[in-house]
């Protein structure tokens, strides 16, 4: 990454990419299109006018939320589709092809006990970790965050659980850090118990990895955050990792509202 925040790509840089934000994005961040610029610089590396495809399956495919993907990422930047997979015309007939010719897959928040389930159903796990492997990037906020990691805890349903994700990533993760619910205890609770160390991510912050390494750490709000944890005995040691503010002054207030 250069000075300026830009993405720069170097020789035998691994081709694996997952960008995963704690909350934020189009449809978190209205006005604050800072992530989305992020992971778009990185698909415009592979392609000019970059394929971006959108999985908002841990809404069940709301299409409130469909529209305001192809509002935020309209066919003048991109090329843009989406998969519904809870929809008889799911928008595509071959799953696999479809997401292995992609640059960017979007994930969008929600339940993601219900976007594991449902991706498992239909094969489109191993699709998505084979895409991966290929360079296609991966993205996602909130459940489309905590489905790349081998762990994570979700307050979706009410009750703060346990879930095992993707394992693309093997770590665990805790969205929305801070913002209540009880996310932050019960993550502590789970690491004591033996989960894997992992990343604590505050709304408007975003991991970047290469590979399976944290290749940088970025936020669209200079005040946003983000934790390596783990377990340090006695206690949980929280570490704050060095943020990169992708704006170049403050953002206005974030209007956000936790998904996962």
């Amino acid at each position: 990454m250069d000075d300026e925040g830009t993405v720069v790509a170097f020789p035998h840089e691994d081709k694996r990419q997952i960008v995963a934000f704690g909350g934020g994005g189009f449809s978190m961040e209205a006005g604050n299109p800072h992530l989305d610029e992020y992971v778009m610089s990185l698909a415009r590396q592979r392609r000019e006018r970059p394929r971006v495809c959108f999985l908002p399956t841990a809404s069940g495919d709301a299409d409130h939320y469909i529209v305001r993907f192809y509002r935020a990422f309209p066919g003048s930047i991109c090329e843009p589709s989406h998969i519904s997979l809870f929809r008889r015309d799911r928008g595509a007939s071959d799953l696999r092809e479809h997401m292995l010719s992609q640059d960017l897959i979007y994930v969008g928040g929600g339940s993601v006990i219900s976007l594991l389930g449902t991706w498992r159903a239909h094969g489109l796990d191993s699709i998505l970790a084979e895409a991966w492997r290929a360079g296609v990037i991966l993205c996602g906020l909130s459940a489309g965050s905590l489905c790349w990691y081998s762990q994570g805890v979700t307050s979706f349903h009410g009750e703060v659980l346990r879930v095992r994700g993707l394992g693309l990533l093997p770590w665990s993760n805790c969205v929305h850090y801070g913002t209540g619910q009880g996310r932050r205890e019960a993550y502590h609770r789970h690491l004591r118990a033996g989960m894997c160390p992992g990343y604590a991510v505050e709304d408007g912050s975003a991991l970047h990895f290469r590979g399976t390494k944290l290749a940088a750490a970025v936020s669209s709000r200079p005040e946003a955050r983000a934790w390596c944890v783990g377990d340090g005995g006695d206690e949980v040691i929280e570490t704050v990792m060095p943020t990169r503010y992708l704006g170049t002054e403050p953002a206005g207030g974030s209007g956000m509202q936790a998904v996962a």
